[in-house]
């Protein structure tokens, strides 16, 4: 009789807990570049991944950061263990555009969604079967690039030296820019190139001078843009600065000084954020943002941690709608979640809105990009 009792009684638990709702996990891989020379771009992403949901729904989400040193085999290396090893649904990351070049085939072939944290335009353009599984949070080349002609042509420059990193970074930029710049009338008189791990760009910067230029660009992310600035004002070049989004970082302001001051940039609001209108839609996600990264660390975040950060509100607004075709760790779930990625619609992020489609997995227009120069040191916007 007691072994009865004992018998229904355990199968009224059995019951009970059959009758819960099914507890369900999903695994997303963060691979960023804190170390390197892409490190200044990295350690705020890898820093800001403790800031990502960690539950969507009923959905607790669990985050594997692994670092690539800014290697792009290691960034091969990463993605393959988080998609064979660790059966993760999508990858935030990596750091550099050459890196993310070098892994869109493998999240293609897994099926996986990769959320690209980089500067070049590259990875989602133009549009091709592989990278359909690749979105973008950063606003693309050509929004920031006719910012900055616009400006070039309302203020009379006519000629532009370019110099800019010699990967897909430095490429696409000059692709774009040198299209636009000839729609306005604007010349190019010299066009160089340099590696991330250069330290001296003394020959190059020679060329630009002697192409004497009213202006230079400079395409590069991180530590690297300083570089070529430094050198040029150095030697002497009296000319306006132009730099990419790649620069919008408080580093470039600390290394560069008073050998920055006056260069022209466009990028995000949350350079000069205190400027920015309250009626703007990503001011008050793009503080909350800033206000919990330096609670948590202590220090105020470069724009690269927030494009991490987005990467986190598109999930947040996908994973709902791809749980009605699976469950996560199913090929069902991944391929409905980069189909909900794709269908994003207003949503509203630290730099900008996002609308994505088919034909645009970036999604910015320009409401993500604020014209921006130095002055005393300082962020502050073109007036």
């Amino acid at each position: 009789m007691h072994s009865k009792t004992v018998s229904l009684a355990a199968a009224a638990v059995l019951a009970a807990l059959c009758s819960l709702p099914a507890w369900a996990q999903m695994k997303v891989g963060v691979v960023t570049s804190s170390t390197g020379p892409t490190a200044l771009v990295g350690i705020p992403q890898k820093n800001t991944v403790p800031l990502l949901p960690k539950k969507i729904g009923d959905i607790d989400v669990q985050y594997i950061s692994l670092d690539d040193a800014s290697d792009p085999t290691a960034s091969v290396t990463a993605f393959k263990k988080l998609i064979s090893e660790e059966n993760v649904d999508a990858i935030i990351g990596p750091s550099g555009s050459p890196n993310a070049m070098g892994v869109i085939q493998f999240v293609a072939e897994a099926g996986v969604p990769m959320l690209a944290p980089v500067g070049t335009a590259a990875v989602v353009l133009p549009m091709t079967d592989q990278k359909k599984w690749v979105f973008k949070t950063t606003q693309n080349d050509d929004i920031i690039a006719r910012a900055l002609v616009d400006h070039m042509a309302k203020t009379g420059i006519k000629t532009v030296g370019f110099i800019g990193l010699n990967d897909p970074y430095g490429e696409n930029w000059y692709k774009v820019f040198s299209g636009l710049a000839t729609e306005k009338g604007i010349k190019i008189v010299a066009n160089e190139r340099y590696m991330r791990t250069d330290s001296s760009v003394t020959g190059q910067s020679l060329k630009l001078l002697s192409a004497r230029p009213d202006a230079v660009l400079i395409a590069a992310p991180g530590a690297a843009s300083v570089l070529p600035e430094a050198t040029l004002f150095d030697q002497g070049y009296k000319g306006k600065f132009y730099q990419t989004h790649g620069a919008a970082l408080p580093d470039f302001l600390k290394l560069g000084g008073k050998k920055v001051e006056g260069t022209i940039l466009a990028a995000s609001l949350m350079l000069v954020l205190p400027e920015i209108p309250d009626s703007n839609p990503s001011k008050k996600v793009a503080s909350d943002y800033i206000a919990a990264y330096e609670k948590l660390n202590g220090s105020r975040p470069a724009t690269f941690g927030a494009n991490v950060y987005d990467a986190g509100l598109l999930l947040e607004k996908a994973v709902p709608i791809a749980q009605k075709a699976g469950k996560p760790g199913t090929k069902e779930f991944r391929s409905a979640l980069r189909d909900a990625l794709e269908q994003t619609k207003e949503l509203v992020g630290t730099q900008g809105v996002y609308n994505m489609s088919a034909a645009d997995h970036s999604g910015f227009d320009d409401r993500g990009r604020e014209l921006i120069t130095v002055k005393n040191g300082q962020w502050m916007l073109v007036k």
